[in-house]
């Protein structure tokens, strides 16, 4: 997806306090910037703690997580 596209799109988001590296798949909005808002609502906070919570605009960057290729939040803008 391009930044200039718009609309959902999932991204990941790290699982913090979890002895290894967890992801969380979520649904972001796309902003023309690039950026993306974090659209989904934590079900379980009192059993996850997301890096980034709802609302929260971040930096995506392509890795690879089981095999394929995923945009994962890595930097809250605010």
């Amino acid at each position: 997806m391009t930044a200039a596209a718009q609309g959902n799109t999932t991204i990941y988001v790290a699982l913090l306090g979890e002895g290894t590296d967890v992801w969380r798949p979520v649904t972001a909005q796309v902003r023309s910037d690039g950026l993306y808002v974090i659209a989904s609502t934590n079900p379980s906070p009192d059993d996850e703690q997301w890096e980034f919570s709802t609302g929260t605009v971040v930096r995506c960057e392509a890795r690879r997580l089981s095999g394929d290729e995923v945009l994962v939040a890595v930097t809250a803008i605010r």
